[in-house]
C-alpha cells in the first residue's frame, strides 16, 4: 500500500468548495497550480463539453490526454489523483490488494454501503479506520461510520477506478472465505496468511499444507463467481490470477511468484502432468467438486512464457454446461420450431457460430432431452466437455489417426439411433454424416458460420452436392451469447438507444411492450452491471421452398429471403427483442450480432 502525506496546501478557493467536484473546476485549479497550460486548458474545456458523461471527473480528465506544463506528461489518473490529494491535504493512497486484510475491511463496512457512496474500508485496527473515497469535499458518511465502527476515520485519496473495482474484488473475495472457512475448506487457514508466507524466502512445495488449501480454495472461489476459465499468470514482479466471467476476464488477485509456482506445481500433480517439465506446452484434466457437491470437471493447459509457466484451466461446471432446454433463453417463437424439429427420426441438425457462442451447451441440453431408454444417444467429441452418463461419448484421438470420420465411422457400427458430431471440419466428416443421415439417423453437429443460411453454402464448399443437402438438412440454429443486465442494479432507461432499437424491430411488425433498462454496477455484479449471459438465436427450418432454392438458386442473399419468409428471426432482430425486453443493452447486440441485409 503506497500512502504519501502532503502538507494542507488547500487554497480559499478549495476550501470553499462542498459536495462532489466537476471537471470543470478541477481544470480551473490545474491551470491555477500551474500544472497545465493556458491552451492546455482551453483544449481540455473544449472536448469535455462536447457531451455529457456519467464518469468521475478524475477519469473523464485522464481520457482526454492532457499534458503537464512543466514537461510535457501525460496526465494519467494516478497524477491527477496524487495532484488532487496534494491541493486539499489529504494523504494520497493506491491501494495495493496484498496489504490489505480482506475480512477486516468486509466487516468494517458493508458491501451495500460502500457501493453507495463510492468509498472503501482499506485499512482497520483497535482505534482507527482508513477510508479510501475519490471525493474529499463528501464528508456526510463519515459520522456514520464512527459510530457503526466505534473508531475515527482517517480518509485517503485514492483513484476513483481503483475504489471501484477493488470493492467488487474485496467483497467478493471476503465472501468467498468466508463460506470456505465454514465448509471447512481450509482448515482455519487462509489465503493472507498464506500470501504473507510467500513473502518469506521459505520454499513452498507442491505438497504443502498451506498450498493445498488455497488450491482448493481458488476453485471454489471460482465456482462461486460463475468463471469458466482460470487464469495463473507469471508476471516480472508478482502473479496474478484472472477469472473469465461471462466472456470478460476479471484480474481477482495478485500474489508472490513462489505462491504463483507452488499452485501450479500442485494443480499439475493433480492432473497427472509432469511437474518437472516447464519448457513445452502440456495439457491434463482434474475432476473435484463445486459446493452443491457436484462433480465438475476441468481441462488444464500450460505455455512457458517470458517469466515463467503460464495455466489456464477451463471449468465444465454441470449447472453451466448442462442446461435445460428451457433455461437456454429460447423465445417462444423459436422454442416451439426447436421442439418439432428435434423430435424428427433422422436427418441432419446444426448449430452454426464462433468459438465461445455456447454451440456445444445448446447441443448438450437438446440431446439430454431427446435422450431417453428408448434410443441409443452416442457422440464423437473433441475434447468431451462433459461427462453425460445418459450418452456414449467418445473421444477423438489425432495422434491414433482416430480423427471424427474415424468416430463416426466406427459410431455407426453401434446401432445408434441419435450421433452427435462435435464438429464438421472436411470434406469427409461432412459425407459421414450425410450418409448416417440417409440411413435412418439423427445427426446432430456444429459448423463454423456467421448466420443459419450460410451453413448451407459452406457444406456446398466442403463437396456437399444441393440434391443431398436437400435430403437430409433438416434446419440449422446459428447462436450468439450476449451478457444480461445485472437484476440487482439495473434502472430504466427510455432514450439510451431507443431510435435504433425501434429501426430494428419495426419492419417485422413484432408487438410488445418496450421497457429496456440500462447497466449501473453493484458488488453482485462486480460493478459490471451485468450478470450472466443468453442466448440469442435464429433458426432456419429446411421448407420445400426453401429446398426449391437450394437446387436453382443457392445463393446466400436468395436463401436468407426464403429462410426470413419461411418463419426465421434474425440474430439481430433475436437481440433487439432482448433488448425491448430489459434483459440487455443495444450495445451488446451490436458487438455480437451480423449486420441485417
Amino acid at each position: 500500500m503506497t500512502s504519501k502525506t502532503h502538507p494542507p496546501t488547500t487554497t480559499a478557493k478549495t476550501t470553499a468548495h462542498t459536495g462532489p467536484i466537476d471537471w470543470r473546476r478541477l481544470v480551473e485549479w490545474l491551470h491555477a497550480d500551474g500544472v497545465i497550460s493556458d491552451e492546455e486548458a482551453k483544449r481540455t474545456i473544449g472536448r469535455c463539453a462536447q457531451a455529457e458523461s456519467v464518469q468521475h471527473p478524475l477519469v473523464r480528465l485522464a481520457s482526454v490526454s492532457m499534458r503537464r506544463a512543466a514537461d510535457n506528461k501525460p496526465l494519467d489518473i494516478e497524477l491527477l489523483t496524487q495532484w488532487l490529494a496534494t491541493r486539499v491535504g489529504m494523504d494520497y493512497l493506491r491501494i495495493d490488494p496484498l496489504k490489505v486484510e480482506v475480512a477486516k475491511v468486509a466487516d468494517a463496512m458493508g458491501a451495500v454501503y460502500a457501493e453507495r457512496h463510492r468509498i472503501l474500508t482499506v485499512m482497520v485496527n483497535a482505534s482507527e479506520i482508513t477510508v479510501a473515497t475519490s471525493e474529499p469535499f463528501v464528508i456526510d458518511w463519515v459520522a456514520e461510520v464512527e459510530r457503526q465502527s466505534r473508531r475515527s476515520v482517517r480518509r485517503v485519496l485514492a483513484s476513483p477506478q481503483e475504489i471501484h473495482r477493488y470493492t467488487a474484488e474485496f467483497y467478493a473475495l471476503a465472501k468467498s472465505v468466508k463460506a470456505a472457512n465454514k465448509a471447512g475448506v481450509n482448515n482455519g487457514g487462509s489465503f493472507e496468511q498464506l500470501v504473507e508466507l510467500g513473502k518469506s524466502n521459505k520454499q513452498l512445495d507442491a505438497n504443502d499444507q498451506s498450498v493445498v488449501q488455497v488450491v482448493d480454495w481458488l476453485w471454489q472461489y471460482a465456482f462461486d463467481q460463475r468463471a469458466s476459465d482460470i487464469h495463473l499468470e507469471p508476471r516480472r514482479e508478482q502473479g496474478v490470477i484472472r477469472f473469465r466471467i461471462d466472456g470478460i476476464l476479471h484480474q481477482v488477485y495478485q500474489m508472490p511468484m513462489g505462491v504463483l509456482n507452488a499452485m501450479t506445481a500442485r494443480i499439475k500433480l493433480l492432473g497427472r502432468m509432469d511437474v518437472i517439465e516447464k519448457r513445452r506446452p502440456l495439457d491434463g484434466r482434474i475432476k473435484t467438486r463445486n459446493p452443491a457437491g457436484d462433480e465438475v470437471e476441468m481441462r488444464i493447459s500450460t505455455l512457458p512464457t517470458a517469466f515463467g509457466e503460464k495455466m489456464v484451466m477451463r471449468i465444465f461446471d454441470p449447472d453451466n454446461t448442462v442446461k435445460d432446454l428451457d433455461a437456454l433463453g429460447f423465445t417462444n417463437h423459436d422454442a416451439q420450431r426447436w421442439e418439432a424439429l428435434v423430435k424428427r427420426p433422422y436427418g441432419i441438425i446444426l448449430v452454426t457460430g464462433p468459438t465461445g457462442s455456447g454451440k456445444t451447451t445448446t447441443l448438450y441440453a437438446t440431446l439430454k432431452r431427446v435422450a431417453t431408454e428408448e434410443v441409443n444417444v452416442s457422440t464423437v467429441e473433441d475434447p468431451i466437455e462433459m461427462i453425460e452418463p445418459a450418452f456414449n461419448q467418445t473421444q477423438v484421438q489425432p495422434q491414433l489417426d482416430f480423427g471424427f470420420p474415424q468416430g463416426l465411422r466406427a459410431r455407426m457400427r453401434q446401432d445408434p439411433d441419435i450421433i452427435m458430431v462435435g464438429e464438421i471440419r472436411d470434406q469427409e466428416t461432412a459425407e459421414m454424416a450425410v450418409q448416417a443421415a440417409l440411413t435412418g439417423h439423427l445427426v446432430f453437429s456444429t459448423l463454423h458460420t456467421n448466420d443459419a443460411p450460410s451453413a448451407v453454402t459452406r457444406l456446398m464448399e466442403l463437396g456437399i452436392p444441393q440434391y443431398l443437402i436437400n435430403a437430409t438438412v433438416l434446419g440449422v440454429l446459428a447462436q450468439r451469447l450476449v451478457r444480461t443486465l445485472c437484476k440487482h442494479c439495473r434502472v430504466r432507461d427510455e432514450t439510451t438507444g431507443r431510435e435504433v432499437l425501434a429501426e430494428l424491430i419495426k419492419p417485422w411488425q413484432i408487438n410488445g411492450a418496450y421497457k429496456p433498462y440500462k447497466p449501473v454496477g453493484c458488488v453482485d455484479c462486480r460493478m459490471t452491471g451485468f450478470l450472466g449471459r443468453m442466448g440469442l438465436y435464429e433458426l432456419l427450418v429446411v421448407s420445400d421452398a426453401f429446398k426449391a432454392k437450394v437446387a436453382a438458386d443457392p445463393g446466400i442473399d436468395v436463401l436468407r429471403k426464403q429462410a426470413i419468409a419461411d418463419g426465421m428471426r434474425p440474430l439481430r432482430l433475436a437481440g433487439a427483442l432482448r433488448v425491448a425486453e430489459g434483459m440487455t443493452v443495444i450495445e451488446e447486440v451490436l458487438i455480437s450480432t451480423p449486420p441485417l441485409t
